[in-house]
């Protein structure tokens, strides 16, 4: 294997730059195009000087009964509209969410592993290469077996039949700020009806470097989208240039869920992930099946008050990438940490919301900054690692694959500066065993999984690789 990512990794540790977005300041440094900080800085420079500008957010709910109006655009200098008073917020659908396509389900091989598979006779198979800068792969699960793929500069290219296609299913890049070292297009998520309804959204972050939520829809060409079917649901102020977030998913229960990180800097300066007034440092979910542009799920843990209601879970730093078990509905987060803790979160299927996962009173398991009040219940991740094994987690997925029986049920997930690759398994009783599997194999931005299941891993220098036998 290359030691290539171990070298990144030694020199990261030597600077204090701030740990974020599948860590890509990690090797920035060395390849110059990747570099946002300098050696010894610890802070990025805030987008605008106004704290007003920096927490408004515009989501422009309206009532099933209003016609449809887009969300008022952006100035020129990137402020956005003020919040009304009482924003109105969708009546709850009156019939349950339509289901998804990725049913839970057990599958042939059972949820939980008996242990962690040996990895010396598998690898990380190089399976397409020729991308500019992936962040992203997801499935459409329209039975068609193609690949989609982020690259961070505005484009979703396509994989038909192990090939790239060579013109773009979408390209945004226009309108795409992506300069940034965590900026650019960051999120996808096709409806669960997507075979029916042809509507995907996406998650990018704007010429002003602010976060947009986007509806979009596929045209005649079933291999082309539609660059003019744009719906923006909700936009995000972004007070500093890193972490953005960046991760949409669709849940069992056919609600959108998207990841926003605290909004930047270290340390969380604005306290952001442990304030309910504000959608950064947070999960969502959302129901973009009624109201316009989406409905609050009527079960979402503040939709009656005490935050914002689009809130489903907070207190992260950067939640880059998560995903839902389709076996069991369980929810994993990959929340990059700051100087020290990587970690790994975990719901289980059916949880209420309102989960706190700690940050910034904690990174891990450990303290970091603050003292919570004693009637603040902190969710602890499931594991950690330190920053000698790698400096930013990349989120991965559950392997609910075929071709693989001795991985079924192993969550993967890796570190973008190391390249290492862990496997971490849940016991029938609720314990966890994590083990390092796989070092070095690339710049880890993401993973991702085709419509059987098995897992991919995207290497931001351009490859998408595939788990498979030796």
């Amino acid at each position: 294997m290359s030691n290539e990512p171990r070298i990144r990794l030694s020199v990261n540790r030597f600077f204090s730059c701030p740990r974020s977005f599948g860590g890509l300041v990690a090797i920035s440094f060395l390849i110059g195009t990747l570099l946002g900080c300098s050696p010894g800085s610890s802070e990025e420079q805030p987008l605008s000087t106004s704290s007003s500008i920096q927490n408004q957010i515009t989501s422009a709910i309206q009532t099933p009964s209003k016609s449809a109006t887009s969300p008022e655009p952006l100035s020129e200098t990137g402020a956005f509209p003020a919040l009304p008073q009482s924003p109105t917020i969708s009546p709850p659908p009156t019939t349950p969410p339509a289901s998804s396509t990725n049913t839970v389900t057990q599958t042939p091989e059972g949820i939980t592993p008996a242990s962690l598979p040996d990895p010396s006779g598998y690898e990380w198979h190089a399976f397409v290469s020729g991308l500019d800068k992936p962040v992203g792969l997801i499935n459409s699960d329209d039975v068609s077996g193609r690949l989609f793929v982020l690259e961070q500069s505005g484009k979703i290219r396509l994989i038909k039949g192990g090939e790239l296609a060579p013109d773009p299913f979408l390209d945004i890049h226009e309108s795409v700020g992506s300069s940034g070292l965590e900026q650019g297009l960051l999120g996808i998520a096709f409806h669960p009806h997507y075979a029916e309804n042809g509507f995907f959204f996406i998650n990018y972050t704007d010429l002003n470097g602010n976060t947009v939520i986007a509806r979009f829809h596929v045209s005649d060409n079933p291999d082309l989208a539609d660059p003019a079917s744009e719906k923006i649901l909700l936009r995000v102020a972004q007070p500093y240039a890193n972490h953005n977030g960046g991760m949409l998913a669709f849940g069992p229960d056919s609600y959108l869920y998207l990841g926003l990180g605290d909004g930047g800097s270290a340390g969380d300066p604005q306290g952001n992930a442990q304030s309910l007034d504000t959608l950064l440092g947070k999960i969502l979910r959302l129901d973009v099946d009624h109201g316009d542009p989406y409905a609050i799920p009527a079960d979402n843990p503040f939709g009656n008050g005490g935050g914002l209601p689009e809130i489903w879970a907070y207190g992260l730093r950067n939640p880059w990438r998560f995903s839902f078990d389709r076996s069991t509905g369980d929810l994993y987060i990959g929340d990059v940490g700051q100087s020290k803790w990587e970690e790994i979160d975990f719901l289980p299927a059916n949880s209420p919301g309102s989960s706190n996962f700690g940050w910034n009173y904690r990174e891990g398991f450990h303290s970091y900054q603050g003292t919570p009040s004693a009637n603040l219940n902190l969710t602890d991740p499931v594991t950690e690692y330190d920053h000698s094994q790698g400096c930013s987690v990349t989120g991965g997925f559950v392997y609910r694959g075929t071709n693989l029986p001795a991985w079924q049920g192993i969550y993967l997930f890796g570190d973008y500066c190391s390249g290492n690759v862990w496997g971490l398994r849940r016991a029938p009783d609720g314990s966890w065993q994590n083990e390092l599997l796989f070092e070095g194999v690339a710049n880890i931005t993401s993973f991702g999984e085709d419509q059987t299941g098995e897992v991919y891993l995207l290497d931001h220098q351009g490859t998408v690789y595939r788990l498979d036998k030796k």
